[in-house]
């Protein structure tokens, strides 16, 4: 293992270079000195680009360290290492070591002091997450490069004794062995020349480099004095649990978005619909196709009848006027019928096959019966009243309907339970289709003060009936989707992570409430974060009611040991807040997930029946009622009082009124959009 090429990981973090990354010019610069410096060692596996937000910078050093299928014995890092405001790079990637390595930060910082003062005016990190070593470098090629360079001979040997070889095997023939082996002299340093720009400012003022991709970086080569390990004053993630209360964030580390832009981030990260085959039967109702579907049979597959009445061979002249012998019955079902000749006439019901040689139908109410058989039971002789009669009147001819290879039904159509859908796949003969899964739900409740809702008994002090969980299972369950119930857990990290954990290896998208705030037991957040390397893309939006919704996605191993996305949306606790956020936010996931499209509640325009008082800085979805009036417009009233804890405000909803903030009120009369819950009334 000792020879055995090491793998490496680049991220380049950069706002600019993430816009656009033709800007960057370190990945080039460090695979030079890997490929010409690196004795053949080293081999850049994967690069990455993220802009300069730290939580995106340990989200993608978490999937190299944690989850990766194979393990990046180095990951280096450029940019971010300044004294910018949008410098955060050494504060994300300390959060995340487990073992600080300062001599590497040592070597780096030596180099540079050789040749400017100023090089402690910067902020390197290295040290060892897993088995991965981690060093932060500056965004400045000619600083990444000559850092890398500093301490790349030391590399391979602290690169194999984190991945996990005896260290015992590493060491015989001591130090001098090691040295030589790395091509390190004893006398420190390294052969190569720090050629650092001077600058000649004047006034005696104090060079500043500006390195990196689009930040004034002071002098950002990445070296300096000191190395911080924990930085929870100014760490973007959500809150750390083991730091306690008094060192929680005081406001929210994520960026409020608007409900567009947090649509987006769903739209942008929920994964891919996945395609199997699915039985035509009543389960198929609510997927949708994932390809079209061919017609394999002719509709009909025989000549038949559409009428009750006689099959007769039609005459040159089309006329059958006259009394005909009744010589066979054809009913609509299975059977043999003997070939019928001019002259004849066959007994035939609706459905039923034509005998061979047939070429019409007569219907019964152009006839008259003149003789029965002798038992009665029977027609024996019947009169027909027919003139100019052509061939293939009243016949269905095989496939009038649907021929054969005919698509009778497109991808991405949904299959529905009130429609004929399954009616006429069955009639083509198709027993199994092509479909997008529907995602199986997880529900979660959050909260030592949350208990079960059916619990007999009266609530003691500080305890909440769960109303949630119950309204969110059944929402998404008349939603057409299977969904698990998750039950409580209490607001300790272990129990949360270890739920999570288990709800992700039984469902594919999980749904909690509570514990999403900013309190000292809000763990969603930092469990989804720090315990289980999952990405939060969005932790507060502006909207009214549901701010602190949270939508994240974790990677995890599937069954197969496939590597696999799952969502994990959390919502707030008040009662409106949830099921109100259910409705604008996880039900367009979830029907992207399972091929819906469009995905999300229909919007109308409507009409309001009174005043609507306005929030006065945030948008509001209004619990409402939608109804058609009586000149067939579309009118909606409010449902009550609106505070997010109102349970009330439920009660009857079958839309969300889509109210634009302002100092208000919204007059009656005025049209504003309805994202529609349920059936329209009749009437108010």
């Amino acid at each position: 293992m000792s020879n055995a090429t090491l793998r490496v990981a680049l991220l380049i973090v950069s706002t600019t270079a993430a816009r656009d990354p033709s800007t960057d010019a370190s990945q080039a610069a460090l695979s030079s000195v890997l490929e010409e410096e690196g004795d053949g060692r080293w081999e850049l596996v994967d690069t990455k680009i993220v802009p300069d937000v730290a939580t995106q910078i340990q989200q993608q050093l978490m999937l190299w360290t944690d989850v990766a299928a194979e393990t990046f014995n180095l990951i280096l890092t450029t940019g971010g290492t300044g004294f910018a405001v949008a410098d955060n790079t050494p504060e994300a990637v300390s959060a995340l070591i487990h073992k600080p390595a300062p001599g590497l930060v040592h070597g780096m910082l030596a180099a540079s002091l050789n040749v400017t003062p100023f090089a402690m005016m910067s902020r390197p990190v290295a040290g060892v997450r897993n088995r991965s070593i981690i060093i932060t470098l500056p965004g400045s090629p000619k600083g990444a490069r000559e850092n890398l360079q500093a301490v790349l001979k030391t590399l391979p040997h602290a690169c194999l004794q984190a991945a996990g070889m005896d260290s015992r095997s590493l060491h015989v023939g001591g130090t001098k062995k090691l040295e030589a082996e790395a091509g390190i002299k004893s006398s420190g340093g390294h052969s190569h020349s720090h050629d650092h720009h001077r600058h000649d400012h004047g006034n005696n003022h104090p060079p500043s480099h500006s390195h990196g991709h689009g930040h004034s970086h002071g002098h950002s080569h990445g070296h300096g004095h000191l190395v911080r390990h924990t930085a929870p004053s100014t760490n973007p993630l959500s809150n750390d649990p083991s730091l306690g209360p008094s060192r929680r964030n005081r406001e929210s580390p994520y960026p409020m978005l608007s409900v567009n832009n947090a649509l987006s981030k769903i739209k942008d990260h929920t994964p891919l619909p996945e395609v199997v085959t699915l039985k035509v039967d009543r389960s198929l109702p609510g997927h949708v196709l994932a390809e079209d579907v061919q017609a394999r049979e002719n509709v009909p597959a025989f000549r038949a009848s559409i009428v009750d009445g006689y099959a007769v061979v039609v005459p040159r002249d089309g006329n059958l006027r006259g009394v005909f012998p009744v010589v066979s019955v054809s009913h609509a079902s299975p059977g043999e019928v003997e070939p019928l000749k001019e002259g004849e006439i066959t007994r035939i019901t609706t459905g039923a096959p034509l005998p061979p040689g047939a070429t019409s139908v007569i219907m019964v109410e152009d006839t008259i019966l003149k003789t029965m058989t002798d038992d009665g039971k029977e027609e024996k002789e019947v009169e027909i009243l027919a003139d100019n009669v052509q061939k293939g009147e009243n016949i269905r001819e095989v496939g009038s309907d649907i021929k054969t290879g005919t698509i009778i039904l497109s991808k991405g159509e949904q299959i529905s339970a009130v429609g004929g859908e399954i009616g006429l796949l069955a009639a083509v003969g198709v027993a199994e289709v092509k479909a997008y899964r529907k995602p199986v739900i997880g529900v979660l409740s959050t909260g030592d003060e949350i208990v079960q809702h059916d619990r007999p008994g009266d609530l003691r002090l500080g305890e909440v009936r769960d109303t949630n969980r119950i309204t969110l299972m059944t929402a998404a369950k008349e939603c057409g989707y299977e969904v698990v119930d998750l039950g409580i857990t209490a607001d300790k990290p272990s129990t949360l992570e270890e739920t999570l954990r288990d709800a992700l290896r039984r469902v594919d998208f999980i749904i909690t409430t509570g514990g999403v705030s900013m309190g000292e037991l809000d763990l969603l957040k930092p469990t989804i974060e720090r315990s289980l390397g999952g990405t939060i893309h969005f932790g507060r939006v502006a909207m009214k009611p549901g701010k602190p919704t949270t939508f994240a996605t974790v990677p995890v191993k599937d069954n197969a040991g496939e590597r696999v996305t799952k969502v994990i949306f959390s919502l707030p606790g008040n009662p409106a807040s949830a099921i109100v956020t259910f409705h604008l936010f996880v039900l367009p996931s979830l029907h992207q997930m399972s091929g819906i499209s469009p995905a999300g509640l229909t919007r109308v325009p409507v009409t309001l029946v009174h005043d609507f008082v306005l929030d006065k800085t945030r948008p509001e979805y209004h619990r409402a009622i939608v109804s058609v009036g009586k000149d067939g417009n579309l009118l909606a009233a409010s449902t009550g009082g609106q505070r997010s804890s109102k349970v009330g405000s439920l009660r009857g909803a079958n839309c969300l009124l889509c109210m634009p903030s302002g100092k208000g009120p919204l007059k009656k009369g005025s049209k504003v959009d309805a994202l529609l819950m349920g059936g329209i009334r009749s009437e108010l």
